[in-house]
């Protein structure tokens, strides 16, 4: 089928089916807050003069992406007051997450980095327990609005919904900026949240079963947390240590790198529309070009060969900020650095989630996939908090030069996996993988 008739293809799908163009809305609002407390944020903070060791540490507020397993039975469970009986659970607790995100982006246009920065974070924590929560429940909306055999074509097109919120959160807010001043960029932002408030009026009303009798738990820590790894522990035994150790690595040097990219692109002096330009719009398409041939080498070729190719440029990617550092302020230098890393991180994503997925047990795996999704996570955000101390301490150059001499371990652990259990290629014929979440570069 030519390219041409397969988006006249696309078009006439989105057109017969609503639910698509309201994925499409959902996937932008879910989209919008990522990158406004992670680089963009960041870039504001650098540009204010904030120390790097406070940036990196500010890098924590993500954790929330990482724990919202633990809150989202309630989701699932609990009606929200007032907003439920009208709007129904889902909705009610979409609503309710997208207002969130637009007071704590509010909340961070009026505050000032410089002499407070306390109520920055504040709202920083707000946006990302409120994005996190929407995150939840619009998964939740998607699984429960279409049968199965919709589901790859309504992912692809949250995906797209995603990353175009990306280009506005990220090149959108630094041009305003730019421009005008950031106070007023957060504000546009907070506004783009309408945009996800009128579609959660819009979308069917899809609630779960009714919630348990009173006298059951909302949660149980074993069934939610202990069971899915003991179920993982009986089907792999001793080599869940080095499948779990390779979970816990695979992303570290993404987003530890990733939290000190923006303040080393102010350092280097770099314009916020520069940095718009070429990381927010150039290097989002990178990273979705790079996730698509991942998506298409696990196939080819199979996916423990891409799980390795994976870790290994994805650490060493880093590789080219060390070289950008040392070398100063070069747009042309920046643009490749940008090309090689969003395209091996895009690829390295799409590698760990397929992988994560081969992993999973069918009587599990919701439960299962999210808490090796957030235990990928955890780490990378945990040391990214320090990270400003060792930029601090040795500078730009080392500081990425030690995250991509992470890919070693990765490597070893990817070969030794690969000999010792690898994932059926058959299933990666099967279902292709969702892209990765970006980072916060």
């Amino acid at each position: 089928m030519s390219p041409s008739r397969d988006r006249r293809s696309t078009l006439a799908e989105l057109a017969a089916d609503p639910r698509l163009a309201l994925m499409l809305a959902l996937g932008f609002s879910a989209g919008l807050p990522f990158l406004l407390v992670f680089g963009t944020l960041s870039a504001w903070l650098r540009q204010e003069g904030v120390a790097r060791a406070e940036i990196g540490m500010l890098s924590w507020v993500g954790l929330a992406y990482s724990f919202k397993f633990v809150w989202s039975p309630l989701i699932d469970r609990v009606d929200i007051p007032w907003l439920a009986p009208r709007l129904g659970r889902r909705r009610a607790w979409m609503l309710a997450a997208q207002v969130g995100v637009a007071i704590g982006l509010c909340a961070i246009a009026f505050s000032d980095p410089r002499d407070l920065l306390l109520a920055t974070v504040a709202g920083a924590l707000l946006v990302a327990f409120a994005s996190a929560t929407q995150d939840v429940v619009v998964d939740a909306w998607r699984i429960d609005a279409a049968p199965t055999s919709r589901q790859g074509v309504m992912a692809a097109v949250y995906q797209l919904g995603y990353r175009l919120a990306l280009i506005c959160s990220g090149a959108g807010a630094l041009y305003i900026a730019d421009f005008i001043d950031w106070r007023t960029a957060y504000l546009a932002m907070a506004a783009l949240m309408a945009l996800g408030m009128v579609t959660t009026l819009l979308v069917p009303r899809t609630d779960p079963a009714p919630a348990r009798p009173d006298g059951d738990k909302l949660f149980s820590f074993v069934d939610a947390v202990i069971e899915p790894f003991l179920d993982l522990w009986r089907r792999k035994r001793w080599i869940v240590v080095p499948i779990l150790g390779l979970i816990v690595l695979y992303r570290v040097p993404d987003f530890v790198a990733g939290v000190m990219a923006n303040p080393l692109y102010i350092d280097l002096k770099f314009t916020l529309s520069e940095i718009a330009s070429v990381s927010k719009i150039y290097g989002v398409w990178i990273g979705m070009l790079g996730a698509f041939a991942g998506g298409i080498a696990v196939t080819r070729i199979g996916l423990m060969p891409c799980v390795l190719f994976g870790g290994i440029v994805g650490a060493a990617s880093n590789l080219m900020f060390a070289w950008l550092a040392s070398e100063g302020h070069s747009i042309e230098l920046l643009t490749l650095a940008i090309s090689i890393d969003n395209f091996s991180a895009g690829f390295a994503g799409t590698a760990l989630i397929a992988y994560m997925s081969g992993l999973t047990a069918a009587t599990v795996v919701a439960t299962q996939y999210a808490l090796l999704s957030s235990l990928y996570a955890l780490p990378g955000k945990f040391v990214g908090g320090t990270s400003g101390f060792i930029v601090e301490a040795y500078g730009y150059p080392t500081f990425f030069t030690m995250t991509a001499a992470v890919g070693i371990p990765i490597a070893i652990l990817s070969l030794l996996l690969w000999r010792l259990d690898p994932i059926g290629d058959d299933k990666a014929e099967d279902e292709a993988p969702v892209a990765a979440k970006p980072s916060p570069r």
